[in-house]
This record gives C-alpha cells, sequence and structure tokens, in this order.
C-alpha cells in the first residue's frame, strides 16, 4: 500500500458498471486513490467540474487532481467533456485521460487535438484491464507533476484577488 499525505482527488466518468466497478476497485486496491468521484454521463461530470446542479455546493477551485475520461457516455460523450473542459481557462491545464474502448482514428485524433493527456484503450482481458489501471493510477497520481492551477478566476479567464 502506497501512502501518501494529502487525500488523491480523481473524478472518474464511466457508465459501464463491470469496467467502473474494476477500476474502482483495483485503483483502491493498489492504494492509488484515496478519493474517487465516479459519475455515468458526460452531463454529470460537467456539473461536478463547473459546479452546477447536484453539484452547486462545491467549490470552483477544488478541482479533482484527474478526470478519468470514458469517450462513449450518455447524455453528452466524453469528447464534447473535454472540449468544454478545455475551453475554461480554469482546467485548461487539468490532466484528462481518455480510459476507452473506442480504437477508432477519429476518437483519438479528436482527444489529442483536444489536448487529452492521454489516450488508453481498455483491454479486453480482465487481468490486463487492472494491470492498465494500475499502471495509470501510478503514473498519473504518484509520478505526474502538475502545475499549480490559480485559485479562482473570472469569467473572462482573469484571475480573482
Amino acid at each position: 500500500m502506497i501512502e501518501r499525505s494529502a487525500p488523491v482527488q480523481v473524478l472518474y466518468v464511466e457508465d459501464d458498471p463491470s469496467d467502473a466497478k474494476l477500476t474502482l476497485r483495483t485503483l483502491r486496491k493498489e492504494g492509488l486513490a484515496n478519493q474517487i468521484h465516479h459519475v455515468t454521463d458526460g452531463e454529470q461530470a460537467l456539473d461536478y467540474l463547473f459546479c452546477r446542479g447536484t453539484y452547486a455546493h462545491r467549490e470552483v477551485d477544488q478541482l479533482p487532481q484527474l478526470v478519468l475520461l470514458d469517450i462513449n457516455l450518455p447524455r453528452i460523450d466524453g469528447i464534447e467533456v473535454l472540449r468544454q473542459v478545455r475551453s475554461d481557462l480554469r482546467m485548461s491545464s487539468l490532466p484528462v485521460v481518455l480510459l476507452t474502448s473506442s480504437r477508432l482514428e477519429i476518437d483519438i485524433l479528436a482527444g489529442y487535438e483536444l489536448h487529452a493527456n492521454s489516450y488508453i484503450v481498455k483491454p479486453v482481458d480482465f487481468q490486463k484491464f487492472a494491470e492498465s489501471v494500475t499502471l495509470l493510477g501510478m503514473y498519473w497520481m504518484l509520478h505526474n507533476v502538475s502545475p499549480v492551477r490559480p485559485a479562482a478566476t473570472q469569467p473572462g479567464g482573469e484571475l480573482v484577488t
């Protein structure tokens, strides 16, 4: 088990219950995520990140450390979630990893054009999937260093002091 001084915050956006269960169990088992928030569609993801609807009580400057985002989601797809996240200055440097079953070149290209930090195709094999999630978690939550984000900005992108 890996010890961390502060809770790791991961927003995990996945509608497939089997994939979600395996990913969550693997991250927790490896001690890679003390705090994971799981939502099942793109609209919930945007509500969480932009602090609206059910998540209106959240502070907009309390972003997760990492977003694991499926592409094929109900209501709003993952590519559109990524587009909206990247269009907001407060989230422009937020690490977003596309974790999806899609091998379509159009999806891969769209993800990278919108500045996804990584595009990972989920292995079909149970054991390989668990290994991929472990490696993903180890890299993004233990080794990667993210820039410090501004505490708060106005809609136009100006810092609020």
